[in-house]
Parts: C-alpha cells; structure tokens; sequence
C-alpha cells in the first residue's frame, strides 16, 4: 500500500535541504546495487533525523540496524564533539558495505559498529543513550525498546522506524509476521506508563519516544 503519494515525496524531497555528497553517493549505490534498496532511510527521513541529532547535540547515541550507514551518519551529524555512535548490525555484508562508507565520513573516529546480534551487545554497553534509532527486525522492537528506555537520559528520544510497516497495520484484520509485530509495539509503547510518543507519518511512519516528566 502507497501510504504517501510519490508526488508528495517529491515535493517533501525538493523543500528540503540537499544531501550531502556522501550521502547522495550511498543513496545512489544502495539503490544501484543492494537487492534491499527500499530499506534505506534516503533523503528526506536522514535529514529529519539529522535535524533530531543537531537539536539534541547527543553524546551517546545507539542504532540498532545500520544497514549501509545512511542512517548512521545522519544520526552523527549532531554528536557532541566528545560524542559516540554505536551502531549495530547483523548481516557481515551490509556491515562490510557501512564500514567502507563510513571510512569517508569526517566523523569516522566517532562511529562503533558493532556485527553481531543487538540483543547480546547492548547489554555491554553501559551508557545513558540520549537519542536511540531502531531500525531493525521487527520482530524484537518490543525486546530493544525494554533494553534501551531504562538507560534512556532524561532528555533522551527513541526513534522508532517503520511503525506503518507498508500501511499493513491499518489492514483488518493485520495478517503477516511483521505487520502484527509492530502492531504489538506500537499498542506496548501506547500503554507505557512511563514514557509518552508521537507517531509522525515521514515514510514508512516514525514513531518518536521519550520519558514522562517525573
């Protein structure tokens, strides 16, 4: 299901500030070469979390799903000047493709990628996330969100990618792995107690969390 008319993505596209030459250049070759192209934040959705990272000024952010490192030098685009991103990524073959990438990024010495799975790393590292991008299997969103939101600062903000999931979720009955996933996510972060969230229909759908005040 087209939940957001190309025309309008177009639009959104041009009334937004460029890309950068990296990252028009990652866009192109992830479309040009990667049998998962569509799984690419592209332009717009890296300049809105561009736009998050920039406003936050985080020290410690933490990706969970790199993919080819868009997302991961959008999100480091705002990091304080003593500031780390730890990304994380499964597959060996979009790590290997990320790691070249971000072998020409500026902030290169600031990136941590990570190969492995997510739920046997982030325990290990003992920081209080201040911006938190998940963008992985959609099957343990609920998992990374109970692992990250105790270790949230009080500041912090949770990015959660794909929350429309192709607009299957708005189908009655929801019928797919996936779609029924994210379904349980979303209805999980809805009756938190401890947080509150807005769900922004940017491509795919972006779900943004934070604590509630004390």
């Amino acid at each position: 299901m087209e939940l957001i008319h190309h025309l309008a993505e177009a639009y959104a596209a041009r009334f937004s500030s460029g890309e950068e030459a990296l990252l028009a250049e990652m866009n192109h070759q992830t479309r040009q070469n990667h049998p998962h192209a569509h799984m690419l934040s592209g332009h717009v959705q890296g300049k809105f979390l561009s736009f998050i990272s920039s406003i936050l000024q985080p020290k410690y952010v933490l990706e969970i799903g790199t993919f080819t490192g868009y997302s991961a030098i959008c999100l480091a685009e705002g990091l304080s000047v003593d500031g780390v991103l730890h990304t994380i990524e499964l597959r060996e073959a979009d790590a290997a493709i990320a790691r070249k990438n971000f072998s020409k990024y500026k902030r290169n010495n600031q990136i941590h990628l990570h190969l492995g799975d997510a739920r046997e790393i982030i325990p290990g590292l003992n920081h209080p996330w201040d911006l938190v991008f998940i963008d992985a299997d959609k099957t343990s969103y609920i998992d990374y969100y109970e692992m990250v939101i105790p270790r949230l600062s009080e500041k912090g903000i949770v990015v959660t990618d794909n929350v429309l999931f192709r607009g299957e979720v708005l189908q009655e009955p929801i019928s797919g792995k996936n779609a029924k996933a994210i379904q349980a996510f979303n209805e999980h972060v809805m009756n938190d107690k401890r947080t509150e969230q807005v769900l922004v229909t940017i491509r795919d759908g972006i779900l943004l969390i934070k604590k509630r005040p004390k």
